[in-house]
């Protein structure tokens, strides 16, 4: 029988391999939607960006979620992560001053079984 700790970190191992399929699936999407992938997984000292994509005029931070529904998605960016991923987004214009040139928003894409990613545009407000 199998302790416990290694039940948690298999099932740590699973929800990670699940989330990398779902940016994968995410990033895919949003190139097929016009959409050009800036960075992926972009880590700070304040915490990660899952996906910085550009279009136009327009720089989206990406928050991805794998789940089952829409509802449970945006309920998944919890006030923390969104704190995180704006302290994240200040980090990354400030290494990279045009950006601040460019409209900049928040996004979450939603990634579900059997279904297109959903994108969620202005998912939330932050720079808090």
């Amino acid at each position: 029988m199998a302790d416990r700790g290694s039940a948690d970190r298999e099932a740590r191992r699973r929800a990670h391999s699940l989330g990398l399929s779902a940016e994968t699936r995410a990033a895919w999407y949003l190139r097929l939607t016009g959409w050009r992938i800036l960075k992926r997984r972009y880590k700070t000292k304040a915490g990660e960006i899952d996906l910085i994509a550009k279009r136009r005029k327009t720089v989206a931070f990406i928050e991805v979620k794998a789940r089952k529904s829409r509802a449970a998605g945006l309920e998944a960016v919890t006030p923390a992560s969104r704190r995180r991923i704006s302290r994240a987004a200040r980090i990354f214009v400030a290494e990279h001053p045009k950006a601040g040139f460019f409209t900049l928003r928040f996004d979450v894409v939603v990634v579900r079984p059997w279904a297109l990613p959903e994108k969620i545009e202005n998912a939330f407000e932050a720079w808090e």
